[in-house]
């Protein structure tokens, strides 16, 4: 099957992307507005760029309905941070709850019976029920796209990292049994991702 993206509907395309990109690590961002209003979505557009400094990506879609830009974008870009909590197993129900879209006004933290604890060097707070929390300023915006469909990179520097003792280990290692994250996939599936295998990483050709 060969398929021209451009002749399809967004929604088509949408689908073939996100059912062939998988899995997918899910962001659960924390936000907070200029009014001091706390938000808390997923989005499983979301991955590493570097380690030095410590970045990272995740990516907002633009909504064909009023206002376009989700509460998330929206804070991000007015406050300049924003917290990344980690999806394990246990909250898997809870963050879904979380992706309802709603009026600013309202607080997902209440909504899923999440805790919200202070951060350490940014404002919005963190899902004190996650187990790992990644603090982060706002390097840069990049929008894709116009109208219903496109999207907005957000990238960040973490400048505060949290974990709970379950998942760390000496070493800076991080259990991945202990930490049991989930996957997203298409559409209302999502995955485990303890059933893992390893494989030699090949010797680079270019050092001596």
């Amino acid at each position: 099957m060969d398929i021209d993206p451009q002749t399809l509907p967004q929604r088509e395309v949408s689908k073939l992307l996100s059912g062939t990109v998988v899995p997918r690590p899910i962001a659960w961002v924390s936000t907070i507005s200029v009014d001091g209003q706390p938000n808390l979505a997923p989005f499983s557009y979301f991955n590493v760029v570097c380690p030095n400094p410590p970045t990272l990506l995740f990516c907002t879609g633009v909504r064909g309905i009023e206002p376009p830009q989700k509460d998330t974008y929206t804070n991000v870009v007015a406050t300049g941070e924003f917290v990344v909590n980690f999806v394990s197993e246990h909250l898997a129900e809870a963050m879904n709850i979380t992706a309802i879209e709603a009026p600013p006004d309202v607080n997902e933290f209440e909504r899923a019976s999440l805790t919200a604890v202070p951060s350490a060097k940014v404002k919005p707070p963190r899902v004190a029920e996650s187990l790992a929390h990644f603090e982060c300023r706002l390097l840069e915006t990049i929008a894709i796209g116009e109208g219903a469909g496109g999207g907005n990179i957000v990238i960040g520097t973490v400048v505060h990292m949290h974990f709970d003792d379950r998942v760390f280990r000496e070493g800076n290692y991080i259990d991945l049994e202990a930490f049991r994250p989930i996957g997203r996939l298409s559409g209302s599936a999502y995955c485990h991702v303890q059933d893992s295998f390893s494989l030699q990483r090949p010797r680079s050709e270019l050092r001596p």
